[in-house]
């Protein structure tokens, strides 16, 4: 394999049977094998894409006071800017060389999951950062609904299952900004080898070198999606649900050539997380005799939270 396998998503949303089931096979395999595709068909417009990208640039060069005073304490980063090398990959004491904004779940008729989520952070300087955040952060979430009912389909469950478990679920979009590198780096990267919290992350950005993909035989695999593609894969809540029957890989995000250095990379996650109470519990239809169960019972919320203190975001 040199590179992650494509799928259409326009195939899963066709009348033809014959085609739903290719898209359901196609991507079913390819997270048991290795936890990535590259997707056409989504929902995002161009016109939608290039804006996103023109508002997170003139974000970004704001001045560092400017920024800063979106960094809000006390909710381990969940909304607004988080400033360069806050975060690190578990395991890792050594801050990833990146800033990023936060954009959270919009609620609709849910007064308990609106007092949950912290609000989100509107910037003043910039008069269509935030509507253009919110229009993305929906048309991606349109898009992973679909992705989850042909994975739950693939594992054997009704379509819907997933449906009420990510309506105003805690998902966030990450607009991530890698500064040019000044000076040789002492054991950090872009982003450390990691593999993500979530059920599943679709991620734009990804059409040149950086992002790798490690494969089962731990050789690292250029993850290089076309310009009309996301990038989409497995995060650990999903994996555990299903037994690591849908693999959770791991992936870094390395620096560039030394020619390179001097030059800014954009990358724009969005992590679709669930409801706190969805129980993570392996689903007894990815248990036999060859894959006994591989994870105790814990909920969603409770997994997030294990995850941001070590990620170094939640403090204990």
């Amino acid at each position: 394999m040199k590179n992650i396998p494509s799928v259409d998503l326009t195939d899963f949303l066709s009348d033809d049977p014959k085609r739903k089931q290719k898209f359901i096979d196609e991507i079913g395999k390819a997270y048991e094998d290795i936890g990535f595709v590259a997707l056409k068909g989504h929902f995002l417009s161009n016109t939608l894409v290039d804006n996103l990208y023109e508002e997170i640039k003139q974000f970004f060069t704001l001045p560092v006071e400017t920024k800063s005073k979106y960094e809000i304490e006390g909710i381990g980063g969940q909304r607004g800017y988080v400033s360069f090398g806050k975060e690190s990959a578990k395991g890792r004491k050594v801050g990833d060389l990146k800033e990023f904004w936060h954009f959270g779940q919009y609620v609709e008729d849910n007064d308990v999951l609106k007092a949950e989520y912290p609000d989100n952070v509107e910037v003043t300087e910039l008069s269509n950062f935030n509507a253009v955040g919110k229009e993305t952060f929906q048309m991606l979430e349109k898009t992973g609904v679909y992705v989850l009912r042909a994975l739950a389909l693939y594992v054997g469950l009704d379509e819907f299952y997933f449906d009420n478990f990510i309506k105003n679920g805690n998902s966030i979009l990450r607009p991530i900004h890698y500064p040019p590198i000044t000076s040789e780096p002492k054991n950090a990267v872009r982003a450390a080898a990691h593999g993500d919290i979530n059920l599943i992350t679709l991620l734009m950005g990804s059409h040149g070198k950086g992002l790798q993909v490690q494969r089962n035989d731990g050789e690292w695999l250029d993850a290089i999606a076309e310009p009309d593609e996301l990038v989409i894969n497995v995060g650990d809540m999903l994996s555990r649900h299903t037994n690591n029957k849908l693999k959770s890989t791991i992936h870094r995000v390395v620096n560039p050539p030394r020619e390179l250095w001097g030059t800014s990379r954009y990358s724009i996650p969005f992590f679709m997380h669930p409801i706190s109470e969805m129980p993570l519990d392996c689903l007894d239809n990815c248990i036999d005799e060859n894959n006994p169960k591989q994870y105790d019972d814990i909920t969603a919320g409770d997994f997030l939270n294990q995850r941001l203190v070590e990620l170094g975001l939640i403090k204990k």
